[in-house]
This record gives C-alpha cells, structure tokens and sequence, in this order.
C-alpha cells in the first residue's frame, strides 16, 4: 500500500544523488542519474576509482573521516551506496549532518552481518541453510554436529566473490587423527574471526531476483535470472531463468518481504539456491544494486540503475519488463582484452569498466548478449 512522501524528499531534476563508493556500480548508477538529469558526487577513497570518469563532483577521502563526510552531506540532496561494506559508523554520522540515506543503516546492518542475516531471514519466513555462529574452535565444532557435513565456514563480515571462506567435507574430518587438524586450518583460513557455518544445499541451480521499492511503498521486480560461478565469482546471468512458475513466484514473495520488512528504499538484490522440488533457499541479499541485475540495462525499459536512482530520488518507479532475452557475461581479468572482438559481435552490448590494471579475478566489464523474447 502506498505511503505520503514528503515533497522535501523528492530530488527534482538537477538535483545531487550523492554516493558512497567509487566502483563499477557506482559508474553505472552515476551514468544512470544523468540520463534523467540528476548529478553524483562520489564518496570514495580511491581518486582513479571507475565511477570518477562520469561524475559530477569527486570527494577522496577515507569513510572515517568525519569532516570530509560532514562537506559531503551538505552538498547532496541524498546519499545512497553502491557497496554492502560502507561502515554502518559513516551512514549514522551523515544521517547526524542530516543528510538523507536510502537505503537507510538497517539493512546496511543486516546485509554486513552474515549471522544477523540469516536471523533476520528466518525470522520473516524465509529458508535459509541450516547455520551456526562461530567464535572460536569449540563452537565451530558445535556447529559441525548441528549442520551437519559438507559444511562452509564463512567470515560473519567482508567476504565476497567467494572470499573469506572455506569448506569442510567429510573426507577432511574423516581421515585418522585429522579432526583438530582439519578444524584448525578451516578456522586459520577466515582469519580466526567470527564466523558463520552453513550446512550444504544440495541446489539444482542458482538464481536471483533484483526488486525495487519506492519511498511511497511501490514495489517492482524484474524477472529471476539463472546464475552461474566459477571460483566464487559470477560469471554468467541468463535472463529469463528456467525455473516452474511457481518458484518464480517464490522468489517474488520473499524478496516483497525483505523489502517491505526493511522499509526499503532502492534496489536490492536476493540470491537464491533451487531445490530440485522448485522451493527456494535464500543465500544472501544485497541491498544495492546487483552484479547478476546488470542485464537490465539492455533488456529492459528502465534499468536497475535507472530504478535505483528513482527510488532514492522519491521519483515514481519505471517500468521493469523485461522486453528481450538476455545472456550477462562478465569479463574477469585478461577477458577484457577482447573488446574488440565483442565490439564487432551483433547483439552483444558491451560494458567496459575503466579500470587501470586486469587482474586475476577482477571484474574489468561485462557482455550482454540480447536475443529477441520468447
């Protein structure tokens, strides 16, 4: 049901969407707010970072320091965040300036926090692995009984793209005499830090679904994608997935909740394992524009850059059908060099980020291939 916004909300054209982070995401999202006539300001502490090409005011600082975010929150009409990761401290402290922040910290929190989470889906309804906190050894072995094996151990903060992680399979716990050893070297590998352990799912496939809410309580969804990882990273998303009805269905129920529950204002994405019956595992959510939504710039109407910057922005949500078939591939490393190549392929749409240096594992663009509807 739709809500009242404050007209002091609303950022008309012309407008400043300030944002927290510098990368990929947020070089879309900046190229996205000026197709409808709203500048950016980059908050990031990186000065060559990829969304400083295609702003309209840079600030280079680090997130801890407070005068630089207190100049920051008193040029911009509202803040936003292109990465889960921003520390929460530095969203308070703009909320103190009075700065307005969509999303807002407490789905910041929870998406930071891998255990608050799974709590947190839990508690609205929504399946999850079986998972255990992890302190130390002794609860991880008490974790091991409760989740059972194959397990993975998983830093509580700052994994991505299949870091800080580990995994414990029976053939590791199994051998003689390499229970503590085994236990100790997964511990060794997240950094003896909290951690969270998470039972296996034995998953058909992997999809996602990117939703958007609107300050007034609007939401829209673009249709489930199908992924698929290699090491840990995305590699491709395949829009429409191939999933029942009804399991997209699913996953549209569920990613409602977690944006109505949060009060959510923008985009946020929610990964999901499929079991071979088509229910759903949630995996994680992300409150910010997705890797796996990155399709929508060339398959849909209205992006899900587009779309965050007009929620963020209190501006009425667009349009997210889907008007063709589309095939995301991302270019890790060394694959960004075939540009050319991807230049000259018909139907292919590509996306170069501007980053300086292809390394190993990073995400230098992406390809989408777009074919006509089925």
């Amino acid at each position: 049901m739709s809500k009242p916004i404050d007209p002091s909300s609303i950022i008309k054209p012309g407008g400043v969407i300030g944002i927290l982070g510098g990368g990929q995401l947020a070089r879309m999202l900046a190229m996205a707010a000026a197709q409808i006539g709203l500048k950016t300001h980059i908050f990031c502490p990186d000065a060559h970072c990829p969304a400083s090409d295609v702003c309209s005011v840079m600030t280079n600082a680090l997130y801890t320091e407070e005068a630089a975010l207190k100049r920051f929150a008193e040029t911009v009409d509202v803040v936003t965040y292109e990465f889960e990761n921003v520390p929460v401290g530095a969203v308070s402290l703009l909320t103190d300036y009075g700065a307005l922040v969509r999303p807002g910290a407490r789905a910041l929190e929870k998406a930071q926090d891998r255990l608050q989470e799974k709590d947190f889906l839990n508690a609205i309804g929504a399946a999850t692995a079986a998972y255990h906190g992890v302190d130390d050894l002794q609860s991880l072995e008490a974790g091991l009984e409760k989740v059972g094996r194959p397990a993975i151990l998983k830093t509580r903060r700052l994994g991505y793209d299949g870091k800080g992680q580990t995994t414990l399979t029976d053939n590791d716990l199994d051998l003689p005499g390499a229970y503590d050893k085994a236990i100790q070297f997964a511990w060794d590998e997240v950094g003896a830090a909290p951690s969270i352990l998470e039972g296996f799912v034995p998953f058909k496939c992997e999809i996602s679904i990117i939703g958007a809410r609107s300050a007034d309580g609007d939401i829209r969804l673009y249709d489930p994608t199908e992924n698929v990882h290699h090491r840990g990273i995305l590699k491709t998303s395949i829009a429409p997935a191939a999933i029942a009805g009804a399991t997209a269905q699913q996953a549209a129920a569920i990613a409602t909740s977690i944006l109505n529950a949060l009060d959510y204002i923008g985009v946020i994405g929610v990964e999901f394992f499929v079991l071979s019956n088509g229910d759903l595992i949630v995996n994680e959510f992300a409150p910010r524009v997705h890797n796996s939504g990155h399709w929508t710039s060339d398959a849909c109407t209205v992006s899900q850059f587009e779309q965050h910057i007009r929620a963020v922005a209190g501006w009425p949500l667009g349009d997210a059908a889907r008007h063709s078939d589309a095939v995301m591939e991302n270019l890790i490393g060394e694959e960004a060099n075939t540009w050319k190549l991807l230049a000259a392929e018909p139907g292919a749409c590509l996306h170069l980020y501007g980053k300086r240096e292809a390394r190993p594992g990073r995400k230098m663009g992406h390809v989408t291939r777009v074919t006509e509807k089925t």
